[in-house]
């Protein structure tokens, strides 16, 4: 068999740097127009000018505070936001650069008691604009019922599952990502862009915002997404170690933990990860998708599909029973699963190609009319989410930010930005690639009341539910503060908006202490 192709990080979230055409109304969707008046807490200092080698820093605008007003099912709630930077500095005391965030703060809440939660994507080299307009934020990104891969007619309107109803939030872009920038480009990729530093980089805008806000005695929350699964692990740390600051809970969505277990190849236990996907994309199609079922093909997967793979080679009537039944749980033809020895490639594009329809690694359920459906080079194929609907959420982003919350920049709003993720370095001491449950581990054993919550979507290819429910079930310390929630959906499960809802309702349960 040929060598299979790595399932490189770059597939992990959620798109390129391309500029999409989604529709984004005149209005702000109930939004007040943008008002100057001083938030309630104490506003974040402006620094004096000081010199950059980065002359995009001086396009950033001044810290922007609006007013607003969301209709929730309980009523109306009043809230402020705040669309602004925060100045990070290195061991010297000078500047090293300008971190953009977004900020809601409910009006009118006692918030000693107020959770507030800190949001970031992954990639890594991602923005927030996904969790903002997908997930969380007062604002969402719907896409047409009738066809939910038409990035072009989405829209943006009030969101009725936002968090904000039992959470203040903070979503916070990474250095290279969004509108932050740093202030010397040639030193990033030391400074900010590898594992250690980036999670000290957010530990430290994390103690910034806080101390700003004089919101230090809040519970405190970080929420993140595919590689921001790690990353959420990696901040938790430093803020633990180096700042002083104890969380409350840790929100993973979509997450990669240990990247050894989707980012390698020929590797037996992350072949095992994935098949339960495939089966439950395959059920799904069929309409036969039930959690049984589901636990039925995860089951097989980590005994008799595992130690056939690690087992010795299959005389040719037991490979032929072995491949059969591997293709009837994936719904895969049995001449491409025999090709691939069962060790399923999902970037494969005769796995990906089906009936004239070319399926996405990001949903398995979810398809585009095939470009090539007479065959093509892996690398030729479009990904429905990476190069198709996610990229709606940048140019949405761009128009929220300016028109409803009074941030107008000339900057361009880095999505996905490939440098970063081309230039990030996963090692991590002894690891040639980033690992977070080590960390995670000591996390949950010197803070005795962490509580961890972890979203995944049955149909996610590239950071497939089963490799937490593994991680989960091998945890020695903090099992029972750990909860595995999974949803009907792919990698951006909230695009759904029955997901998105349920997803909103078992995170509130974190915050409150329910079960």
């Amino acid at each position: 068999m040929s060598a299979r192709p790595k399932r490189l990080l770059a597939i992990l979230l959620m798109t390129s740097g391309l500029v999409a055409t989604s529709a984004l109304a005149d209005d702000t969707h109930g939004l007040a127009a943008p008002v100057s008046a001083a938030p309630a807490a104490k506003p974040v200092p402006v620094d004096k000018p000081e010199k950059s080698d980065n002359a995009l820093i001086a396009e950033l605008p001044a810290d922007s505070v609006t007013h607003h007003d969301l209709t929730l099912a309980a009523g109306h709630l009043g809230y402020t936001a705040t669309a602004g930077t925060l100045t990070l500095r290195d061991d010297e005391g000078a500047p090293s650069a300008k971190v953009f965030y977004v900020a809601y703060v409910a009006d009118g809440q006692q918030v000693a008691r107020r959770p507030v939660s800190f949001f970031f994507n992954g990639g890594p080299g991602a923005g927030t604009a996904f969790l903002h307009l997908g997930a969380a934020g007062p604002v969402v990104l719907n896409f047409p019922a009738a066809n939910p891969t038409d990035g072009a007619n989405a829209q943006l309107g009030p969101n009725p599952d936002s968090w904000l109803r039992f959470t203040d939030m903070v979503f916070i872009d990474a250095v290279g990502t969004g509108y932050s920038l740093p202030e010397k480009p040639a030193k990033a990729p030391k400074q900010f862009w590898g594992v250690k530093q980036d999670g000290s980089a957010f530990a430290d805008a994390i103690r910034l915002w806080l101390e700003a806000n004089r919101r230090q005695r809040s519970p405190k929350y970080l929420v993140g997404e595919s590689y921001g699964g790690i990353r959420s692990i990696k901040t938790a740390y430093a803020l633990q170690t180096e700042q002083n600051i104890p969380l409350a809970g840790i929100v993973m969505i979509s997450p990669a933990i240990e990247m050894n277990l989707i980012g390698s190849t020929d590797n037996p236990l992350a072949d095992a990860i994935l098949l339960p996907s495939l089966a439950a994309a395959a059920l799904e199609r069929d309409h036969k998708l039930t959690p049984q079922a589901v636990d039925d093909a995860y089951r097989y997967a980590f005994g008799p599909y595992l130690s056939t793979l690690a087992g010795p080679p299959l005389g040719a009537d037991a490979a032929h029973d072995f491949y059969g039944k591997v293709a009837a749980m994936t719904g895969l033809p049995e001449a491409v699963v025999a090709k691939e020895r069962a060790q399923i490639d999902p970037q494969a594009h005769d796995v990906r190609s089906r009936d004239g329809r070319l399926y996405s690694l990001y949903d398995g359920t979810l398809s585009i009319a095939d470009p090539y459906p007479e065959g093509i080079d892996n690398g030729d194929s479009p990904e429905p989410v990476l190069a198709g609907y996610g990229l709606a959420y940048g140019n949405a982003f761009t128009g929220y930010v300016e028109d409803a919350l009074g941030f107008r920049t000339d900057l361009k709003y880095d999505l996905l930005n490939l440098a970063v993720n081309k230039a990030w370095d996963y090692k991590e001491g002894g690891d040639l690639i980033s690992r977070g449950m080590p960390d995670l581990r000591k996390l949950m054993a010197v803070n005795p009341s962490l509580r961890v919550f972890i979203a995944n979507g049955y149909f996610d290819l590239t950071c497939p539910f089963s490799g937490s429910r593994w991680l989960i079930e091998h945890m020695p310390v903090g099992r029972d503060r750990v909860r595995l929630k999974v949803y009907p959906g792919g990698h951006m499960l909230y695009t759904r908006p029955d997901s998105r809802a349920a997803l909103a309702h078992d995170v509130s349960a974190l915050y409150t202490g329910s079960p």
